[in-house]
């Protein structure tokens, strides 16, 4: 059974101010697995990075829906849905 809020949604934005979306239990974790090198290939020659959006879902397969929608924004769309998030 999951617990409440353990999955999360997360976008970054890397040093090239390129953004990255992903999907995890552990936000902080994964975040400096990513700044450590250990993260995805596009995160790693992109490097650091900072996490500027998160979304909690009840379940993987609800943040993993976000992450998906997410990728298929353009640009112009994802810096509107991260700045809606950020009020």
């Amino acid at each position: 059974m999951d617990k409440t809020n353990s999955h999360f949604f997360y976008v970054l934005e890397c040093a090239d101010k390129s953004y990255y979306a992903g999907y995890t239990t552990n936000v902080e974790k994964r975040v400096a697995a990513h700044n450590a090198g250990k993260g995805a290939k596009y995160t790693r020659a992109r490097g650091p990075v900072e996490c500027i959006y998160v979304e909690a879902f009840d379940t993987k397969q609800e943040a993993m829906r976000a992450e998906y929608a997410f990728k298929q924004l353009t640009r112009a769309q994802k810096t509107n849905y991260i700045g809606r998030g950020k009020s």
